[in-house]
């Protein structure tokens, strides 16, 4: 028997057909680009009276979103205990991305490609903290003042030589209760690549530091802080910051993803958080 051919939608009849939630989703994929299934339900589907129900309506939105051509499925699954629909990885697909074009006015497109599976891990892992911090406004932990992805959170800058640099972080977030404010540069590491490698990036936020553009715009500069998968990990990248022989180790925070709020959050903020002076 054969497939049904898809239909192909004009973007005026896809506005038409789209809800609020659809188009909420839509943009959390292109903020974040890549979403899992599971992620998409603890952003989108929360008010579920159980998971098998959230789980159930997430998979079957998303299927009718790709039906639609807005967003596409990689090939590869997650891995680990999750699997069936629920293990899916998502993306905006070129149809989805004209739509938000369409809604927002703007003209640049960007082109979609499959990840690799170095770069689809990683991206999931900033979207995991990123999803984290969302939960944590919707469950009334703080305020969420910015959400900056890439390459919004991305800084020019021009560096002692006169020589234009740009400074990529992972994410750039602000959060807030009524007393304090925490500003973070955030950095995902996986442990995938050499400390020397990691050294040199924080040797891109020093150099962006000393030029102010940042405490000239916003009264300080942000925490830089790193986000490791393990305690070895974490402590081995604080050693080697600390023995850097240039590196002001004030600027730079490492914690796990189990201590990351404790950071990114508004509580007790290390001092560099609260800005530093080059």
């Amino acid at each position: 028997m054969n497939a049904q051919p898809r239909i192909i939608w004009s973007l005026s009849e896809l506005l038409e057909m789209v809800t609020d939630r659809d188009l909420l989703i839509l943009k959390d994929l292109e903020q974040l680009r890549l979403l899992s299934t599971r992620q998409v339900q603890r952003l989108r589907f929360r008010s579920h009276v159980s998971q098998s129900s959230a789980t159930r309506t997430t998979v079957r939105v998303l299927n009718r979103l790709e039906d639609h051509g807005l967003i596409m499925r990689l090939p590869r699954r997650v891995g680990g205990a999750i699997r069936g629909s629920a293990a899916n990885i998502w993306q905006l697909a070129s149809t989805g991305e004209r739509l938000l074009r369409r809604l927002s006015g703007q003209e640049s497109r960007r082109r979609y490609v499959e990840p690799s599976p170095q770069f689809t891990a990683h991206t999931l892992a900033v979207a995991e903290i990123a999803v984290q911090i969302y939960e944590a406004t919707y469950d009334n932990q703080f305020e969420l003042l910015e959400l900056e992805s890439e390459p919004d959170c991305w800084r020019e800058y021009q560096n002692a030589a006169r020589g234009r640099e740009w400074l990529k972080p992972d994410l750039f977030v602000v959060t807030a209760n009524p007393e304090v404010e925490s500003h973070a540069f955030v950095e995902v590491d996986l442990a995938t690549e050499h400390l020397p490698a990691v050294l040199r990036k924080c040797e891109t936020y020093q150099r962006y530091w000393r030029t102010g553009q940042e405490q000239a715009t916003r009264e300080l500069f942000p925490a830089v802080v790193w986000i490791t998968p393990t305690g070895v990990r974490a402590e081995k990248l604080r050693v080697a910051i600390r023995d850097h022989p240039s590196l002001a180790s004030d600027l730079f925070i490492v914690t796990t993803p189990a201590q990351a709020f404790d950071v990114l959050g508004p509580g007790d903020p290390s001092p560099n958080s609260k800005g530093g002076t080059p």
